[in-house]
């Protein structure tokens, strides 16, 4: 059993792991250099190839959360915040903290029609290239076989080890695993239950609630080597190439554990020869340019040059299940996604399982229809670069975090441009009713000679013009998606 060079951690026993090793130094002859638990030495990472080409993602949010399916995937917090919705309808319909708890929901969380092969299909069949499941939230309740808790999927509730179910589905369809953690907000999520008389100050079930303290207080080193080894665990058992962290690994203290993990799993990533992605919020946490940037329910409004990805919920109430969530708009997806595409994102869509397992109706409804519309304009998509402008219209689009609701729906005059193998997609978001006109692409814009111009998914040969002041295109007899229509140009 070898301890982990993390000097500054060795005073916890909790190190004691065999899952974490050495972060090697340069090696001879002009092999690979390792990555070091520093700044300098991180901002050498590049995003994969896999990761530009891939665009599209699913992210599941399934967990105990989905038994009470109240409200939201915070239902486990809520409920211990006296005087909240939540806190009223878990004391009506189950009766007070001190009797029944979040933990007695584990028990009711059976997954008894969870398939992860039958998932995974369905998610290609979306067009879907990744995979990332929930490993675990802020509840605690971790959704695979772990030796640091017994608060497991494996174990408990469903006894199935979800993830490395998920995992073993996902690289049999040929589509890449990633993985999420949470595991840090635990630190404060059910501190709500200390300040009256709840199940949370148990000490039978301390090693579950726990820590249940407050956002104010640093984290214990003890607190923050069981998320570093948390993490370590999940890398090795099951080799995700992508991880996806919240927002309060930004913790100021957390910094040196930070570092630590992005060079272990940067190095993991060397050894299996697969390139890897560690994704978080804001640039807090880690610098711009050591992983990628991702940004909750909103987008960019310009082109970012490093790549960066959205991730957003299929719907709009819950990431978890909820039996009475709204559902985002099939057109509404599919211009989300384009949009992100021509900015250099990738879009990481949400969906919340029901606790049996079956995924919500609406949700595969839309999923289905996503992967229709990619079946047939996928090329304008999978594997592009940005062009010199993301695009052109008169929509403009809400650029943050959390903006998803107020976005405008777009029009067919509003254009999007990826490109790939010298091809130029100019994609209208929405079905034309009249002539597409493309002001970047004037004779005068300088942009280049068109030679060409179809149709994806068309044979209908495609009449244009283009003239000073924009390349006009004739309207279709026929557009072969809807939602959105993507022309192909080539240049002389």
């Amino acid at each position: 059993m070898k301890i982990p060079a993390f000097p500054f951690l060795l005073s916890c026993s909790l190190l004691l792991c065999a899952t974490a090793r050495p972060v090697a130094a340069q090696s001879d002859a002009g092999s690979v250099t390792r990555y070091q638990a520093d700044w300098n030495s991180l901002k050498n990472y590049q995003t994969p190839a896999w990761f530009q080409d891939a665009k599209f993602g699913i992210f599941i949010h399934w967990g105990v959360y989905s038994v009470p399916a109240y409200r939201s995937e915070w239902y486990p917090r809520q409920m211990y915040l006296q005087g909240s919705d939540e806190n009223r309808h878990q004391v009506a319909t189950y009766g007070p903290l001190n009797k029944f708890g979040y933990k007695d929901f584990i028990p009711k969380f059976k997954a008894e029609k969870f398939n992860a092969a039958e998932w995974v299909d369905l998610f290609k069949k979306a067009g879907a290239r990744y995979i990332v499941p929930v490993a675990e939230h802020h509840d605690g309740f971790a959704m695979y076989k772990t030796a640091l808790s017994k608060w497991n999927a494996a174990e408990m509730g469903p006894h199935r080890d979800v993830v490395g179910e998920l995992a073993e589905a996902t690289r049999k369809a040929g589509l890449v695993f990633g993985v999420s953690s949470h595991r840090i907000e635990h630190w404060w999520f059910m501190n709500g239950g200390r300040k009256f008389d709840s199940d949370v100050n148990d000490p039978a079930y301390a090693d579950f609630y726990g820590p249940a303290r407050e956002e104010g207080e640093t984290m214990s080193p003890e607190y923050m080597n069981d998320w570093l080894l948390r993490c370590t665990e999940l890398v090795d058992k099951y080799q995700p190439q992508l991880f996806w962290f919240d927002w309060w690994i930004e913790q100021p203290a957390l910094d040196p554990w930070r570092k630590n993990f992005a060079a272990y799993y940067y190095n993991k990533g060397i050894d299996w020869n697969k390139g890897v992605v560690i994704n978080n919020k804001y640039d807090k946490a880690y610098p711009e340019g050591t992983t990628v940037l991702d940004i909750e329910r909103g987008k960019l409004a310009e082109i970012r040059k490093l790549p960066w990805q959205t991730d957003d919920a299929i719907s709009y109430k819950s990431w978890g299940y909820i039996p009475e969530d709204s559902f985002k708009s099939t057109k509404y997806l599919i211009n989300n996604l384009i949009d992100i595409v021509s900015k250099n994102g990738c879009l990481l869509l949400n969906i919340g399982p029901r606790p049996d397992g079956t995924i919500p109706e609406p949700a595969v409804e839309r999923l289905l229809a996503i992967g229709r519309w990619l079946e047939v304009n996928g090329a304008a998509i999978y594997g592009t670069r940005p062009w010199k402008a993301f695009g052109e219209g008169p929509t403009q689009v809400a650029g943050g975090a959390f903006s998803d609701a107020k976005d405008k729906p777009f029009t067919a005059a509003d254009i999007r441009f990826t490109t790939k193998d010298g091809k130029l997609y100019a994609i209208a978001l929405d079905v034309p009713d009249k002539d597409v006109v493309i002001r970047s692409l004037a004779s005068g814009a300088g942009n280049g000679v068109v030679a060409s111009v179809s149709l994806l998914g068309s044979g209908e040969k495609i009449n244009f013009k283009q003239g000073s002041q924009a390349l006009t295109i004739q309207k279709s007899s026929h557009y072969p998606t809807a939602d959105a229509v993507v022309y192909e140009i080539q240049f002389r």
